[in-house]
C-alpha cells in the first residue's frame, strides 16, 4: 500500500512537471526589447553608445539579461555600454532575458538586433534609421570628427550634387519615391594654412509609398490555447505610419463569405473546416477627413488533411 507521504511526493513531482510544461511553453513567447538609450547608431571611433534590454509587461519579474554580438555572448547585464568604441566592434547587438524559478532557468527569445556602425573616418552622414514616407521632410546631418566650424557642406545623391550650404544639417522636403537612394556629403572647413575637405561614406535612404504592406494569412490548425474543434487565422501586415498611429481594420473570409464584421484584432478563431481563406486589411483614415484606399488582399488554402 502506498502511504500518504509517498502520494504527496508523487503529487509534488506531478505539479513540478506540469508547471515546467506550462512555463516552458510560454516563456519562449516573450520577446525582449533592445534599445539605444544614449548615443547614435553610427558613431566615430572613440565615441560611446549605451544599450538597454527589457522584457515588456513583466516589470515585477526578476529578469537577468545577456548581450550578444552576432553569435558571440558578451556579458550579463541590463545595460551594455560600448565605451570609446573601435571599428572592429561594429555589428548587430541583441539581448536575451533569463530568470530562475524554483523549477529551472527560463530563457526568452532573442530581441531584434540593433546595428551599430563604428566609423574610423572623418565624416559621417547621419540619415534616418527607419524608412521615410512619401510627403515627409527628411533631415540629414553631415557630422565631422572633432566638430570643426564648417564653411561648406555639399550633399550628393547617387553621385549627383543635390544641395550646397554652410551648416551641417541638410533638409529634403516633400519626399517622393525618386528620393530613394544612396546619399553622402562633402564637408569643408578652414585650417591654419589650408582648407580641409572630407567625404563621408554612402548612407542608404529608403522611401515607402504604401501605408500597408501586402497582408499574409497564417492558419494555425493546432493552437494549444483554443479548442481542438477550432483553428486560428492570423493576418500579418505592416503599417508604415508615424505617430499617432491610425487603426487597422481586419476582415476575414472563407469561400467568398465574410467571417464577421471589421475588427481591430489581427486574429480570429473559426471552426476547423477546409476551404479557401483570405484576409484583408485597411486603414479607414490616415488624416482627418481623408480616406485611405490602400486595401490589400491575399488568398490562402487550408490543407484538407489538416482539418480532419
Amino acid at each position: 500500500m502506498i502511504n500518504g507521504y509517498l502520494l504527496f511526493q508523487l503529487f509534488q513531482h506531478y505539479l513540478n512537471w506540469l508547471s515546467y510544461k506550462v512555463f516552458s511553453k510560454y516563456i519562449s513567447l516573450w520577446l525582449p526589447v533592445a534599445e539605444l538609450v544614449k548615443g547614435l547608431p553610427w558613431i566615430f571611433s572613440g565615441e560611446s553608445v549605451h544599450l538597454k534590454c527589457s522584457v515588456p509587461g513583466n516589470v515585477s519579474a526578476e529578469w537577468r539579461y545577456r548581450w550578444f554580438r552576432g553569435g558571440e555572448q558578451l556579458l550579463e547585464s541590463e545595460y551594455f555600454v560600448l565605451w570609446k568604441a573601435r571599428p572592429q566592434q561594429s555589428g548587430k547587438y541583441y539581448c536575451q532575458g533569463l530568470r530562475t524559478t524554483w523549477i529551472n532557468t527560463q530563457h526568452t527569445l532573442h530581441s531584434l538586433p540593433i546595428e551599430i556602425e563604428v566609423d574610423g573616418g572623418w565624416a559621417i552622414l547621419q540619415a534616418p534609421p527607419l524608412p521615410m514616407l512619401v510627403g515627409e521632410t527628411m533631415t540629414l546631418t553631415c557630422r565631422v570628427r572633432n566638430n570643426p566650424k564648417l564653411t561648406e557642406v555639399i550633399l550628393y545623391k547617387d553621385g549627383v550634387e543635390l544641395q550646397i550650404q554652410r551648416g551641417p544639417e541638410l533638409r529634403v522636403t516633400n519626399l517622393t519615391l525618386q528620393h530613394h537612394g544612396s546619399y553622402w556629403c562633402r564637408a569643408s572647413w578652414d585650417g591654419r594654412r589650408e582648407t580641409n575637405s572630407v567625404i563621408s561614406v554612402a548612407a542608404p535612404v529608403s522611401i515607402i509609398g504604401e501605408v500597408l504592406t501586402e497582408p499574409m494569412l497564417e492558419i494555425v490548425p493546432n493552437d494549444p490555447l483554443i479548442h481542438k474543434d477550432r483553428m486560428l487565422l492570423v493576418c500579418h501586415v505592416q503599417l508604415n505610419a508615424r505617430q499617432p498611429v491610425p487603426h487597422i481594420h481586419y476582415y476575414f473570409y472563407q469561400d467568398g463569405l465574410s467571417l464577421g464584421p471589421a475588427s481591430s484584432q489581427d486574429k480570429v478563431t473559426v471552426l476547423r473546416d477546409s476551404g479557401q481563406y483570405w484576409c484583408k486589411a485597411s486603414v479607414p483614415t490616415l488624416v482627418v477627413n481623408e480616406t485611405m484606399n490602400c486595401i490589400c488582399t491575399v488568398d490562402c488554402k487550408l490543407n484538407p488533411n489538416k482539418s480532419k
